[in-house]
């Protein structure tokens, strides 16, 4: 009885973030502009330059304006989530077939974590490129939303090695 509820709440603790993921990928993909404007913003550390002449001023070389640059740092961002998104739904289906007793557990668990790895790695990227940007002075709420992906992701990895 234990492994049927350690074995069902997997599947269903890897589906939350694999659906808030799918709904991400499908936004970035279908209105690419409601976060590309972000991204930008964040590379060319614009608000910061407005807000924050003086803090600015001694970082201002990090920022990256060319909007070509962007658009394919933007990109990349989206293919990356869409390999994580691809791979924590190999993951789920690999559960769900364990858990049928049509897959081992460990290969099952095994996928699942590479999937869940993937996606935190993505909010673990945004965050460090993000301090690079000084993306905290103007973007706090996005920081705030890479530091709880990257602890869910955290958390989801040391739960499906259990």
């Amino acid at each position: 009885m234990l492994d049927t509820a350690i074995a069902l709440a997997q599947i269903v603790a890897l589906a939350g973030p694999t659906a808030w993921l799918a709904t991400g990928v499908w936004d970035n993909i279908c209105h690419p502009g409601n976060n590309e404007t972000f991204t930008a913003e964040v590379l060319s550390m614009s608000r910061m330059r407005d807000a924050y002449p003086e803090q600015f001023a001694p970082v201002a070389h990090r920022a990256i304006t060319n909007r070509k640059v962007q658009k394919t740092m933007f990109a990349v961002a989206v293919v990356s989530e869409c390999l994580a998104l691809l791979m924590m739904l190999a993951g789920l289906v690999a559960l769900c077939l364990s858990f049928l007793g049509w897959m081992p557990n460990d290969t099952a668990r095994g996928i699942a974590i590479l999937g869940a790895t993937m996606f935190t790695s993505i909010w673990m990227g945004f965050l460090v490129l993000g301090n690079y940007f000084c993306y905290w002075f103007c973007h706090e709420f996005g920081q705030q939303t890479h530091y709880m992906m990257l602890l869910w992701g955290f958390l989801l990895i040391l739960f499906l090695t259990v």
